[in-house]
């Protein structure tokens, strides 16, 4: 009786996982593993922490209670659990992010130091990172000729969930116990409930998406991002679901599934863009603002972690942050222009407090989504982009709904003012603070920044 050992890290599900399939192909039983990596936990808050915790409780009982949960460095936990089973051959997907592919390596090293096998087999995107070039055979940097080639390279179809395996035992640790989440509501974790997600979204919230992504109140967009995130669907899952629904007819505005389509290949693009560009996880992507001058997050950079900044669409955001660990796409620009262009914050430090504070916190795209909005990134035109928040507000909140949901001192002020309140005559409600910054002198001064340093670079 042969084992093989499929250990699991952003591939937390049962169909469509192909490094399960091959494990099962290459064994009598499978020995399904997972590794608390201290690694990978610590920069992780609590709200990512306990989506990961009830996807492996969801996945555990799938497998029949036997997932083997153990904790410490890979590098020595999973050539211990081969030894345990005797396994030769351990499988994976391939993970191209900077720390997984260390971490890879030395797992590799070790297993072949005993005569074992590391197998790689897919990974968490429709197209691995990598695969494609442009013209001059270099890593893209620009998304729409990436989508092009992204689009013209296509991927397989989805595969279906082993059948018949024998899931091996082995004795492991506990699921860790959810950390205390406060008041924080998370969506419901897991394969199942991101399948059900995914239908929901088909029938409902796709058709418009196109024109209503942008709207943050409401259900608008597919929040389908922590379950993208842990794998709990594969990408081509959802590929194939929303080609089944356009061939169909059941796509009124015709752009629907395209454009959500597009949106999923943003975020392979930045798995891509990272994959190339490893120190981007730290360090600006360009250069182009190598002297830019930037200030330290101080007294202002708090007030708008915690939703105090006096500008309502940013301040709704962040609480909305605080209270579901997740922002729409819109929000998340937003709030990104606010600290590099209003406070003139280094993208770093406010793309460390998302990948704290999101449950679909996810390096490549989270920072590079941020480095998108600094100007230090993939976008070829950032520098006379500076989002007005007062703008932005009436744009997409024009009622003044979502700012409502989340400042219960905004609840009574009309719509015509809802977005600058300080222009009420007695100013602000109480309990709701003035601006912190004066938003127009500030585009002025992260103008005259960019200025500066694009001056000084040439």
């Amino acid at each position: 009786m042969t084992v093989s050992v499929c250990w699991l890290r952003r591939d937390l599900r049962l169909y469509d996982n192909p490094a399960l399939c091959a494990a099962a192909a290459a064994g009598d039983e499978v020995l399904v593993l997972f590794v608390l990596d201290d690694r990978l936990r610590r920069p992780a808050g609590a709200v990512r922490l306990a989506y990961l915790y009830r996807c492996l409780r969801e996945l555990d009982e799938r497998l029949s209670a036997r997932l083997c949960v153990r904790v410490g460095d890979p590098a020595r936990v999973v050539p211990e659990v081969a030894r345990a089973v005797d396994a030769t051959q351990v499988h994976i997907g391939a993970d191209h992010g900077p720390y997984g592919r260390r971490r890879d390596a030395a797992v590799r090293q070790a297993l072949t130091s005993e005569g074992r096998e590391l197998v790689a087999t897919g990974s968490p995107y429709a197209v691995a990172p990598g695969r494609l070039h442009t013209a001059a055979g270099t890593p893209f940097r620009v998304f729409t000729p990436f989508y092009r080639a992204w689009t013209a390279h296509g991927w397989r179809a989805p595969i279906a969930e082993p059948a018949g395996v024998r899931w091996a035992t082995l004795t492991g640790a506990a699921i860790p116990a959810d950390p205390d989440l406060g008041d924080v509501r998370l969506p419901p974790a897991g394969e199942s409930a991101a399948r059900a997600r995914l239908d929901d979204f088909l029938g409902g919230p796709l058709a418009g998406y196109a024109k209503r992504r942008d709207i943050p109140d409401g259900d608008t967009t597919s929040r389908l991002s922590p379950a993208l995130k842990y794998g709990c669907l594969h990408p081509r899952t959802v590929l194939a679901a929303l080609a089944d629904v356009a061939d169909g007819g059941a796509d009124p505005a015709a752009g629907d599934a395209e454009k959500f389509r597009s949106e999923l290949a943003w975020r392979e693009f930045y798995a891509d863009v990272l994959a190339a560009n490893p120190d981007s996880a730290r360090a600006d992507l360009t250069d182009a603002l190598a002297a830019m001058s930037y200030e330290p997050p101080g007294r202002t950079f708090e007030a708008w972690k915690w939703g105090e900044t006096g500008f309502p669409i940013v301040d709704a955001g962040m609480r909305q942050l605080l209270a579901e660990g997740w922002l729409p796409n819109r929000v998340r620009m937003i709030e990104a222009s606010f600290v590099c262009k209003d406070l003139h914050v280094h993208w770093t430090h406010g793309a460390r407090w998302f990948l704290e504070r999101l449950v679909d916190g996810d390096l490549a795209s989270n920072h590079h989504g941020w480095q998108w909005t600094a100007g230090t990134g993939t976008d070829a035109a950032p520098y006379f982009r500076v989002f007005n928040p007062v703008a932005q507000g009436r744009t997409y909140d024009p009622d003044g709904t979502y700012v409502r949901r989340w400042i219960p001192q905004l609840r009574d002020v009309p719509k015509t003012k809802v977005h600058e309140p300080w222009t009420l005559p007695a100013g602000p409600p109480a309990g709701y603070p003035a601006p912190i910054v004066d938003h127009a002198a500030e585009r002025r001064d992260a103008l005259a920044r960019y200025e500066a340093a694009r001056a000084a670079r040439s």
